[in-house]
């Protein structure tokens, strides 16, 4: 009887350290480490590793020894209160991980859909040269903050789309101020009326006549005073601008004529119809623009401004002339003497390709 109460008694004690309590905190401090609890939780965090750490140093120095149930056991009350402590810094970090996520997913989600709608109607208006690489430097940081967001780096994530967000709202600044002349009602009203004056022309003349609305990239031909030809057109790489000097790439403005014919072999493209540029406008402007000190020092005016085919793309885009497709040169050939006016202007009207664009992204625009 004396061998089996001894064997009992044996059989109820217990070890300092029970190994499924010390198992227990251990994936709380794996856990942890998962959910970032040294950011989300620091306070938390640094309790639970402080406990933890001291109660593992005991368990290291003491021995292992057997203890009766009814023996008290400290080492066993702080191993629960470190896991008290490693459960409540776990949830804790997980909430507020969870917080940052969603702020940061609704940040990125909405940058992506602004630079959506902003690269679209960029490459509608053809502001793309007016900005330089900007658009390419905020479409690249856009891509890196999606990279941390996957990566559940939250906090970079929500960083780097508030910088492509920022630099967003520099760039549809800066088309503003650029291009807002195509929603200046004075602006625009000067523009129809330099169309009327040249639809009038042909009206009273009995011929045809020439309008290049740049905003919507469009010639339209006039016989009689009614329009009955219309061609789609490009322009030089800058051309949505008011052309300043030779070299800018800006396709100018204003009142001209056509002075030569160009056939083939006569030109570097297809067919070409020579303009009267610079006129006496364009040199008032220019000498105007030089006396502020708006221009480059060796700018010159330039000239051979051309509406023309396509043969050589690279030329055209350099000079800022008007571009059309060969087929349609040679149809706007046919219809057009040495002599016809020849009217650019930004705009028809103030519900332009330009200027809607520039609405839309003035929407978009968090200041």
């Amino acid at each position: 009887m004396a061998a089996l109460s001894l064997a009992l008694g044996t059989a109820a004690c217990v070890q300092k350290a029970p190994p499924e309590l010390v198992q227990a905190v251990e994936r709380l401090d794996r856990e942890l480490t998962a959910a970032q609890g040294a950011e989300f939780a620091p306070e938390e965090y640094a309790k639970f590793v402080e406990h933890w750490t001291a109660v593992r140093g005991r368990m290291l120095a003491e021995p292992d020894v057997i203890r009766l149930p009814w023996e008290p056991n400290s080492l066993v009350a702080d191993l629960r209160k470190v896991q008290e402590q490693g459960t409540l810094a776990v949830s804790t970090a997980t909430q507020r991980r969870e917080v940052e996520r969603q702020q940061a997913e609704a940040r990125l989600t909405q940058l992506e859909e602004r630079l959506q709608t902003f690269i679209g109607n960029l490459d509608t208006m053809g502001g793309r040269v007016v900005l330089g690489r900007r658009p390419v430097e905020t479409e690249l940081l856009a891509k890196q903050a999606r990279a941390f967001f996957e990566q559940g780096q939250f906090s970079r994530a929500h960083r780097t789309s508030q910088q492509a967000a920022t630099l967003l709202d520099h760039q549809i600044e800066r088309l503003g101020n650029e291009l807002g002349r195509y929603a200046d009602e004075r602006r625009v009203g000067t523009w129809r009326n330099m169309v009327a004056q040249t639809v009038n022309w042909s009206r009273h003349h009995r011929s045809a006549a020439i309008v290049v609305s740049k905003a919507d990239r469009r010639l339209f031909v006039y016989r009689n005073g009614r329009a009955v030809a219309s061609y789609p057109v490009s322009l030089g790489y800058n051309g949505i601008l008011e052309k300043r000097y030779q070299g800018d790439g800006a396709t100018p403005e204003g009142l001209y004529r056509v002075v030569r014919k160009r056939d083939r072999g006569d030109t570097k493209f297809h067919r070409a119809l020579l303009l009267d540029y610079p006129n006496s406008q364009d040199r008032r402007r220019f000498q105007q623009a030089r006396a502020a000190g708006l221009l480059p020092p060796k700018a010159t005016i330039g000239g051979q401004i051309e509406i023309h085919g396509g043969d050589n793309r690279v030329l055209s885009e350099t000079l800022g002339c008007v571009q059309m497709e060969n087929r349609q040169i040679d149809a706007l050939f046919d219809l057009i003497e040495e002599g016809n006016p020849v009217t650019i202007v930004g705009a028809l009207g103030l519900s332009n390709a330009v200027s809607l664009a520039l609405a839309e992204l003035e929407q978009t625009d968090e200041g």
